[in-house]
């Protein structure tokens, strides 16, 4: 049985302005680390969306709403963000105490450091550098909900009678339905996620025993740059505000002290 990695987080952030999250068991947003910005989320079709900056820093924010331990397995672009493997629901992830509120920065390289989200060009996204560019553009979030201990020990059913074995129940939640395609012809490049610079984020080791195989919700949110949002119709675009007459164009208003030059 492999061993999965559950990083218990060692930072709670300061709270951030929650209008743009998903949410669900744990809130998740986007966030524009270079402004500190939450990322406007648009529903489309059935389906979450966020307009990245090229060049850009980004982080996945979680925030665990309820009073237990959840795990959160993130992925970026198809790829576990932990382990770089192709993300898939069994896999490790980020185990969050009752109430936490932390930003997943980048791919996590060791217990202390990361190397940085970043918004760039499919070409040069981490998964397509490692050949793997078919789900370039989602950010997924599968949130497990924690087993409790009882006083008497039971086999698991479908299991292994191990400390990280999971119980074999159905999902609570529905399967989340594949994203519909997007017709997008006038789009330009599509974006992706690449290996930033690395960065100092210090993680602790710890156990979760899930309650279920399956997530008991899966969060996902689609980006891409904010022209090809325009062409897909996900935005809509700006409409210019026409020039407003003035009908005392020769007078002034009162006038004050004005800055000085310079």
């Amino acid at each position: 049985m492999k061993r999965l990695m559950y990083f218990a987080i060692s930072v709670v952030l300061a709270s951030i302005c929650q209008a743009q999250s998903v949410r669900g068991l744990a809130d998740v947003s986007i966030i524009d680390r270079d402004s500190g910005v939450v990322l406007d989320t648009h529903y489309y079709r059935g389906e979450y969306w966020v307009a990245g900056r090229p060049g850009g820093r980004y982080a996945i924010e979680i925030h665990n709403r309820l009073g237990e331990r959840l795990l959160a397995v993130t992925s970026v672009d198809g790829v576990n963000v932990v382990s770089g493997e192709t993300a898939a629901w069994d896999q490790g992830g980020y185990v969050f105490s009752p109430g936490d509120r932390y930003q997943i920065t980048g791919w996590r390289k060791s217990d202390a450091e990361v190397a940085a989200f970043t918004f760039t060009d499919l070409a040069n996204s981490y998964a397509a550098r490692t050949g793997r560019p078919a789900n370039v553009g989602v950010i997924g979030v599968a949130v497990f909900r924690e087993r409790q201990p009882t006083t008497v020990d039971q086999p698991l059913i479908g299991g292994q009678n191990s400390s990280r074995s999971d119980a074999a129940r159905a999902a609570e939640s529905a399967p989340m339905s594949p994203p519909s395609a997007l017709a997008a012809p006038q789009a330009g490049a599509k974006l992706g996620t690449g290996h930033g610079e690395r960065e100092y984020s210090h993680v602790d080791h710890t156990e979760f025993l899930r309650l279920q195989k399956q997530p008991n919700q899966v969060i996902r949110i689609h980006y891409d740059s904010l022209d090809n949002l325009f062409a897909m119709g996900i935005v809509p675009r700006p409409h210019p505000m026409p020039p407003v007459p003035d009908p005392f164009p020769g007078s002034r208003g009162q006038q004050y002290v004005p800055d000085p030059s310079g």
